[in-house]
């Protein structure tokens, strides 16, 4: 591979990583202040589907983006109410997430617009286009959200209490502070970041909504999620390997390789999938998430 090639891959491998980086992140609150959030995927679907349904609408990539975040707070906050207030189970209401998110937008994808859940190409300031060193304005904020995550979760008071209440929620509640509005915050932080992946997706990466066009990357984005140990700037380093993987995946596609032919498409698309499994199974290590994660708090009287 020359030069030129590396660095397409290595740029490539960036972009595919963005929508991972941000679901990582939103992960990342929510499950540091102790609700699991299975519901990425979800959440991801709708605001893609939300930023080019608006921004077809209105002729505007800031207002699609405006779109995208307002429909994944809206899921975010049903998770945040079957979870947080309700108490109920965190992976039950994470999947139901998903699956009214996929059915919700292939729905009403195809009775608006009966293309098969898909909107029309959207095109011009209906798009993000590239604008700082060949990337997108949305790149930037995502790659801004690593240190602005870090820096609020490991250096100011809303950040340690955040992280009180992941690891010992009766003892925040003791002190007077309420468990349910801080977990309800970084649902909330959460839908801003997966609302900012969805719209990357179909407003700035692609040129339209495709029903089920996350394909998996919510999913991806958890285990990038365990892969950083529920950190910041490693989750930086794992979204971007496995951007990484699924450039190089791309690349290989029609590649001839000397006494096997070429490379099926089908072994292809699933390298980062397999990968995924791989990492999980034997590289991290040791991976201990928050104590109190997926276990709703009942206030003792």
């Amino acid at each position: 591979m020359d030069a030129t090639a590396l660095l397409t891959v290595l740029d490539s491998g960036l972009r595919l990583s963005i929508p991972l980086l941000c679901a990582c992140l939103a992960g990342l609150w929510s499950e540091r202040s102790g609700v699991v959030d299975i519901g990425l995927e979800g959440k991801m679907l709708v605001a893609a589907f939300c930023a080019a349904a608006a921004a077809y609408a209105a002729g505007s990539a800031w207002i699609g983006l405006a779109a995208g975040v307002a429909g994944s707070l809206i899921f975010a906050l049903l998770h945040g109410f079957a979870s947080i207030t309700q108490r109920g189970n965190q992976i039950v209401s994470g999947v139901a997430v998903n699956m009214l998110a996929a059915g919700l937008t292939a729905v009403i994808g195809n009775a608006w617009y009966g293309q098969g859940g898909r909107t029309p190409p959207i095109e011009g300031p209906q798009r993000f286009g590239d604008a700082v060193l060949g990337h997108s304005v949305l790149v930037c904020l995502a790659l801004a959200a690593v240190p602005i995550t870090w820096f609020v979760l490991n250096r100011t008071r809303f950040g340690l209490r955040l992280r009180a209440v992941g690891e010992n929620p009766a003892a925040v509640d003791t002190a007077g502070i309420s468990v349910s509005a801080l977990r309800y915050a970084a649902v909330m932080l959460g839908g801003v970041l997966c609302g900012l992946s969805g719209a990357y997706l179909s407003i700035s990466q692609s040129a339209g909504f495709l029903p089920g066009m996350t394909a998996g990357k919510g999913f991806i984005a958890l285990a990038a999620l365990i892969f950083a140990k529920w950190r910041a700037w490693p989750a930086l380093g794992a979204c971007y390997l496995f951007g990484l993987l699924d450039a190089i995946a791309i690349r290989l596609q029609g590649v001839v390789l000397p006494g096997i032919g070429e490379v099926p498409v089908q072994a292809v698309q699933a390298l980062p999938y397999a990968m995924t499994v791989i990492v999980l199974a034997g590289v991290i290590g040791r991976a201990i998430p928050p104590r109190a994660a997926g276990v709703p708090y009942v206030k003792e009287r």
